[in-house]
């Protein structure tokens, strides 16, 4: 039997952060033949730059290495909180530089903003993943959790809904992975 693997992204390069633990919930409640890959590089990125990567150049060793994480991926979940009313800079460094590969065309994504709002951080990414996937991401593959902090404790989730809900998500994105894909 192969292993389908899910990429998570982290937005936050904070150690130890609610981001990484709600990954890691996801990851603990995947079904047998699955399994969660965590991406920690995000913060090795360079900052994006068209030169670095066009015609007659090569990307940076750290941005192909990202590259190819995504595409080995079956799919792609990321967890990210909202700062200043939008993403994490570094997270949407990683995702611009997704752009001129295509390499989250048509894969199937879910992702999670857990913050003490989020909304517009999760607006901004529903738009991006739009485009980066050239598709939506379905309803049951999003989820706003706003205070994400005060549902964990020592490390581990201890709210009942926000279980509930991320299980929700974790089946809705292995269903994706099972559909077929267009392009």
């Amino acid at each position: 039997m192969t292993t389908r693997t899910i990429l998570g992204i982290s937005g936050s390069i904070r150690e130890p952060s609610t981001q990484q633990t709600i990954l890691k919930t996801i990851g603990e409640m995947l079904p047998a033949g699955t399994r969660l890959s965590c991406e920690a590089g995000i913060a090795r990125l360079p900052w994006f730059n068209p030169d670095l990567d066009g015609e007659g150049s090569e990307a940076p060793p750290p941005v192909k290495q990202f590259r190819e994480r995504i595409r080995e991926a079956d799919a792609v979940v990321i967890s990210t909180p909202e700062y200043v009313f939008s993403l994490p800079g570094v997270l949407k460094n990683a995702l611009e530089w997704t752009v001129s590969q295509e390499v989250l065309s048509w894969k199937p994504v879910a992702f999670v903003i857990a913050s003490a709002s989020g909304e517009n951080a999760f607006a901004s990414l529903e738009v991006i993943l739009k485009t980066l996937t050239q598709q939506a991401v379905p309803a049951d593959c999003r989820l706003l959790v706003r205070g994400g902090r005060g549902k964990f404790s020592g490390g581990a989730l201890t709210d009942p809904q926000l279980r509930s809900d991320l299980e929700n998500l974790t089946r809705a994105l292995v269903r994706e992975m099972g559909r077929p894909r267009t392009g």
